[in-house]
């Protein structure tokens, strides 16, 4: 018995030891952010739609969608080709017109006063209506540097997603068809 309780009183003061040996260090938990935040400029849409309304093209080229210049090109251009080739075949009728009331010889002699001022009219027609496509495709221009400008500005990541999945059913193991929006953090 006398060598139970020195031998107890030793192990309770090593278990006491023990305990108090250890330091407490503050541990400080720092959350890191994963994503980058870029800097925002809201005037960033009013510039990119006052340099397309200058020149055609140059908000897109502002935006770095390089690959729309030629589509912008493309359609005023057309348009505007459209316009000038009926302004021009309607002057034309116009001036054949305007020679046979006069009692000159026209190059249309083959065509009666009917079917000139018929041409007239519908190259007349045709012309305004380039002339409204062209004037279309500018603002179209305009408005789309002004709506990819805004857009560029939000976070479109792959942590956020939807995409569709057949899952079965549990009762009849039957293929159920649904959409998932997963967002990961």
């Amino acid at each position: 018995m006398n060598k139970i309780v020195p031998i107890s009183l030793l192990f309770f003061l090593i278990g006491t030891v023990s305990l108090f040996a250890q330091a407490k260090e503050e541990t400080v938990l720092v959350a890191k952010d994963t994503t980058k935040l870029e800097e925002i400029d809201p005037l960033t849409p009013a510039k990119a739609a006052f340099y397309s309304a200058i020149l055609p093209g140059l908000g897109q080229a502002y935006n770095k969608k390089y690959w729309k210049i030629p589509l912008v090109y493309g359609a005023i251009g057309t348009s505007l080709y459209f316009y000038l080739d009926n302004n021009k075949k309607y002057n034309n009728y116009r001036d054949a017109y305007k020679k046979r009331l006069e009692g000159l010889p026209d190059d249309y002699q083959f065509l009666d006063d009917s079917r000139l001022i018929a041409g007239q009219k519908f190259y007349q027609r045709n012309r305004d209506l380039s002339a409204l496509f062209v004037v279309g495709f500018y603002v179209l221009n305009i408005i789309d540097a002004n709506v990819d400008a805004a857009l560029i500005q939000f976070n479109v990541n792959e942590r956020l997603s939807l995409r569709p999945e057949i899952y079965p059913d549990d009762m009849t193991l039957r293929p159920n068809v649904g959409l998932t929006f997963n967002y990961h953090f």
